[in-house]
């Protein structure tokens, strides 16, 4: 980013982004010989189209849009997990992300052990991991459970783990896609507030959400994504009440 860019955290600048749609893909060696010519058959699929957003330090954002407008990817490549055909990405800080549920976990570890292995990814020492593992099982609400495999956990137990690594490592920009709707309705409240305490902070947050209680709870701005492209961005009021009008 520019020198004078220093007050913006997530800079999307021109962005597009394709994928290749392949059909009656081969499975087999013996399918990829018998039906060699099926195999090439593929669509390319535009799901974003010239996307251009300035995100500033301490905004909490909300990405919305019916499935399949470009929220998800938009807030991957943002994580840099995939890149884009076209334009560039640029974030200013450490950042954390919260996209699919219980990734980066390995599924024979135990609790305990995934803390120290996601904590270590997203580039806290041994030291720091010590120091806040304590903070980290209490707010998961794990403490029977955290020396088990976490292929015994169910869904709802994934995210407060997940959810409880995330903000513990002290990032600037915490990205969140709508994993937030898995779990109790306890659990949901109490990763609310916390996300209040960090918009308080003058963290950088950017969520996928379907629930629009949540972004005009939250958030200080809304972009709707529409077909891949920025359809309103905005104050956030207004971005969900127009929102709401169509897809209503």
């Amino acid at each position: 980013m520019k020198e004078t860019d220093n007050h913006i955290a997530i800079k999307v600048d021109h962005v597009y982004k394709s994928f290749n749609i392949y059909y009656d893909r081969a499975n087999t060696l013996k399918e990829r010989m018998l039906f060699f010519a099926r195999n090439k058959r593929r669509e390319k699929r535009e799901v974003l189209n010239d996307i251009n957003l300035d995100i500033k330090k301490g905004e909490t954002v909300a990405l919305i849009g019916v499935n399949g407008s470009g929220k998800s990817t938009l807030l991957k490549l943002m994580t840099q997990i995939i890149f884009p055909n076209q334009g560039m990405i640029e974030t200013k800080g450490k950042l954390t992300s919260l996209l699919e549920l219980g990734a980066g976990f390995h599924p024979d570890f135990s609790g305990r052990e995934n803390i120290y292995f996601n904590s270590s990814i997203f580039g806290l020492t041994r030291k720091e991991i010590d120091e806040r593992l304590e903070q980290i099982i209490e707010f998961s609400e794990l403490k029977d459970f955290i020396d088990n495999p976490v292929r015994t956990y169910s869904s709802g137990m994934y995210m407060r783990l997940a959810f409880s690594v995330a903000i513990n490592v002290d990032a600037d920009i915490l990205l969140i896609d709508e994993i937030l709707s898995v779990g109790d309705q306890h659990f949901q409240e109490k990763c609310f507030n916390k996300m209040r305490e960090l918009k308080k902070e003058g963290k950088t947050m950017v969520f996928v959400t379907h629930s629009m209680d949540s972004v005009r709870n939250l958030c200080d701005r809304a972009v709707w994504l529409y077909d891949g492209k920025v359809r309103m961005d905005g104050n956030t009021d207004e971005v969900v009440n127009e929102y709401l009008k169509v897809t209503t």
